[in-house]
């Protein structure tokens, strides 16, 4: 019997993949606990248009994506901190404080975990951080940091 798995069945298939099962199988235990429907055509179509619709939406984060890029890569922003000899830091810059700052002066939301900084900002001047906004897109912001008078 041909089935649609509705969710991921262990050893026998993924979501949305459509598989040829034993009768038994598929309708004691597959149907029974709503993991899989049967392979009928209107069944199929609903697949397929369920299919084209995330195709779409995936299509236009990956859009928005690149836009945000764009607009990050031209922003800087700026940050004030306590600094010793040599332009070190009392403390550090973390990408909790970029993130605040990015989303206070130019209204940009972004998680502080798509910030790959593999260590915290420790020196005044610029730096770059690389920012993942899509599993395609990177940006990359840039951050200055300024000694408090």
């Amino acid at each position: 019997m041909k089935v649609i798995f509705l969710k991921d069945v262990k050893g026998k298939g993924k979501k949305g993949e459509v598989k040829n099962v034993a009768d038994g199988y598929a309708h004691n235990f597959l149907i029974k606990q709503g993991l899989a429907v049967e392979a009928n055509n209107a069944n199929v179509s609903s697949l397929d248009a369920q299919k084209k619709k995330q195709e779409k939406e995936a299509a236009e984060e990956l859009a928005e994506a690149k836009k945000l890029k764009e607009t990050i890569d031209q922003i800087t922003v700026e940050l004030t901190a306590k600094a010793g000899e040599g332009g070190r830091l009392f403390g550090s810059i973390t990408t909790k404080q970029v993130a605040e700052e990015l989303q206070k002066k130019h209204g940009i939301k972004i998680d502080k975990r798509k910030m790959e900084l593999n260590d915290a900002i420790r020196t005044l001047g610029h730096t770059k951080v690389p920012v993942k906004l899509h599993h395609e897109v990177t940006a990359t912001l840039t951050v200055s940091v300024k000694e408090v008078k």
